[in-house]
């Protein structure tokens, strides 16, 4: 068999993982990349106690002098609208706040806002 055939085919299989993963696996993913690459993460475990909306992670990176907000959701989730509203008040206020999905994550561009090297991503 043509190994570009096994190649693609192994892509394929790996990509229908990484878009089928929850917000909870993909966070799991997330939180587990940014530790290896020495960012700190804040999330709120108890979200019922806490004001509607917030991103799911704040990130920063204190040597790199970066802070992240992350609202992440599975490819199928939609933002509520205290979330869509706390990620405009967020921009608005300078901060670099976004939405990340599991395609984000195969595209390489959670990695590359993260700092990682572009080989070896899982």
């Amino acid at each position: 068999m043509d190994s570009a055939v096994v190649r693609n085919s192994a892509q394929d299989r790996r990509a229908r993982i990484v878009l089928g993963w929850s917000e909870e696996e993909f966070q799991e993913q997330v939180v587990t990349l940014a530790q290896a690459l020495r960012w700190r993460y804040y999330h709120t475990h108890r979200s019922d106690r806490s004001p509607a909306g917030f991103p799911d992670l704040v990130l920063v990176h204190p040597a790199r002098g970066r802070l992240l907000f992350r609202e992440l959701k599975s490819e199928k989730g939609s933002a509520s609208a205290a979330q869509r509203e706390w990620i405009e008040d967020l921009g608005a206020a300078h901060q670099d706040v976004g939405v990340w999905r599991p395609r984000d994550w195969l595209s390489g561009e959670i990695h590359k806002q993260l700092g990682a090297p572009s080989v070896g991503r899982v």
